[in-house]
């Protein structure tokens, strides 16, 4: 059976896009299949393993049912890497399925029979609590909140982590938090380690010990069309994806 883990914070530039491509990208090079499904409607993570954001056949119609999830999946440079493909169209989605029976499970109904395919699905959620989250929240075992390491770091979260507990006793109940990822690191920023131990002391051992810090290489990578592990496999980007992919497997045993 898969393990199907939510990328999440409706807060914005937090690193979750990043996040989401980079361990999809260092599971699958470290040989686990993968699959990433961008449900972002700006398809960032799409266009950032080198897939066009304007294929016909992407995750919008999948939820719609206008076409199998089958035909939507995409191999990836990457061996054991595929991608489902998120297009800008995703933004009606959101006013299409609200009048809905059971709105809230559509992308885990799609999700079903990939299963068996699968180790492990990464959901790539966008940057707000709306339904297209709600769906991906729903269809995960787990989620993983990205926090950028900043004073307000932990502003918002609050929100989220209401939702997760609605969620949990409404349409999920097996939901949790797989670890909160410390993310835009600065070591010459004093404050920098105050905000770790901030989170630290909130979310203990739920916390990563990898922490992802700002690099040019990282911020350089998706605009190439590429997860760090393959723009630069040297880099410090992809040895600390690596080390978050290994961290992440370990605590599945």
């Amino acid at each position: 059976m898969s393990k199907i883990i939510a990328l999440a914070n409706q807060k914005g530039g937090v690193g979750k896009t990043t996040t989401a491509v980079n361990l999809a990208a260092s599971l699958a090079h470290l040989g686990e299949e993968t699959l990433l499904v961008d449900m972002d409607p700006q398809a960032n993570a799409t266009s950032g393993v080198g897939i066009d954001k304007n294929l016909e056949a992407n995750i919008y119609r999948a939820l719609l049912s206008e076409i199998p999830l089958d035909d939507a999946v995409r191999p990836t440079e990457i061996d054991w890497l595929d991608v489902v493909p998120s297009t800008l169209d995703l933004i009606a989605a959101e006013i299409e399925l609200a009048g809905a029976e059971e709105r809230e499970f559509f992308l885990k109904k799609v999700l079903a029979r990939f299963h068996k395919v699968y180790k492990y699905i990464i959901i790539d959620c966008p940057p707000s609590l709306g339904l297209l989250t709600l769906n991906s929240l729903a269809a995960a075992d787990s989620i993983i909140i990205p926090l950028q390491c900043e004073y307000y770091a932990l502003e918002g979260l609050g929100q989220l982590l209401k939702t997760i507990e609605l969620i949990r006793e409404g349409l999920n109940p097996k939901l949790e938090i797989e670890g909160v990822l410390i993310t835009m690191y600065d070591s010459r920023l004093n404050l920098a380690n105050q905000v770790i131990a901030e989170v630290k002391k909130h979310f203990k051992e739920k916390t990563y010990s990898t922490v992802i810090p700002r690099t040019v290489r990282l911020a350089e990578a998706p605009s190439f069309g590429k997860p760090i592990i393959t723009y630069d496999k040297n880099s410090k980007g992809a040895e600390v994806y690596l080390e978050l992919a290994e961290e992440f497997l370990k605590k599945q045993k």
